[in-house]
């Protein structure tokens, strides 16, 4: 999300360019991951990676009949596949047996849908070691309405379905069941309460039209006031490149054009819930939306639940070893 705002300020650096047929992916480095290969980009466009971040968030508004919350605050899917239904309070079903039994994965779905109601207490500011800033945003919007805060909550609804069926416990920061937030050092701290073998961070971002694709950001090394990432900083890296291996690979969506020099990877030291965090931690901007044709996949409950299965699989990738 580009907008001005508590824990997404705009990365500083915007560069790369998408040729209109081909990408060719930086291959990860290892600490166990597979190579990105080449990605054929879909509707071969010429993106150039413009200037962003400067797109403000529109109020949410109530997204289409094919994606706006039910009564019991799921989303509903699209073409025909299945939403998991929201569960209240966010700790997670008991878990199956399976390969991941034992784990801990916090889903932290970015911004909360009644923020907007909210708007003197997420704008109070709260520490985030190397400064303060608000405790969160209402997030930003497709231009046609569809919240951000509807599409994290929707993707983390069926990730934590996925991740349970693998045997892990699975607890959301926040699943509509509170007023506002949290703010984002309070969503740090529960991830580390539940001392979490893994937390990811789902968002989407608001950039300029023609920026499009995912960047997975990882946490710098920080140690300042409250702040003190350094043992997170190695495991964080690793998270985040099974997840953006897994997210490219099963979605079939390039890395940014316009963050992260075409690696899909952006490391950050102004954000509180990386800050904050003691254990590994990553955020995933799946996509801008304000980019036409990200906002058609971002609004498709078909490629969320492929952006949930991509996320899944960087997740378990990651917790094996």
């Amino acid at each position: 999300m580009s907008y001005t705002g508590p824990d997404f300020d705009p990365p500083p650096e915007r560069r790369s360019r998408r040729g209109p047929l081909t990408v060719a992916l930086a291959a990860l480095v290892c600490g166990g991951l597979l190579g990105w290969g080449v990605y054929a980009a879909t509707g071969g466009t010429d993106d150039k990676g413009a200037q962003a971040g400067g797109s403000p968030s529109a109020a949410p508004r109530t997204p289409s009949a094919t994606s706006s919350p039910t009564a019991g605050g799921s989303s509903p899917s699209a073409e025909g596949e299945e939403s998991p239904a929201s569960r209240t309070p966010s700790a997670s079903a008991p878990a199956a047996v399976g390969p991941l039994e034992g784990k801990v994965v916090v889903i932290d779905p970015g911004h909360n849908p009644t923020n907007v109601k909210h708007t003197a207490e997420i704008n109070r500011q709260v520490d985030v070691g190397t400064h303060r800033k608000e405790c969160d945003t209402t997030g930003t919007s497709t231009n046609d309405g569809y919240a951000e805060a509807e599409f994290t909550l929707d993707v983390a609804h069926r990730l934590r379905a996925l991740l349970e069926r693998q045997g892990a416990t699975v607890k959301l920061t926040q699943d509509r069941d509170r007023p506002y937030g949290p703010c984002v050092d309070e969503r740090a701290r529960i991830g580390n309460a539940a001392k979490a073998d893994a937390v990811v961070s789902i968002h989407a971002d608001g950039s300029g039209a023609g920026n499009r694709g995912f960047h997975v950001i990882l946490p710098g090394s920080v140690n300042e006031g409250e702040a003190d990432t350094r043992a997170i900083v190695a495991p964080s890296r690793a998270l985040g490149e099974r997840v953006a291996g897994s997210f490219v690979r099963v979605t079939g969506t390039a890395p940014s054009n316009y963050t992260g020099g075409g690696t899909g990877l952006v490391t950050r030291k102004d954000l509180g819930g990386l800050n904050l965090s003691t254990v590994p931690k990553v955020f995933i901007e799946c996509g801008n939306m304000r980019d036409s044709k990200d906002a058609a996949l971002l609004t498709s409950g078909a490629w969320r639940q492929k952006a949930a299965q991509g996320i899944s699989e960087g997740i378990v990738s990651f917790l094996r070893g």
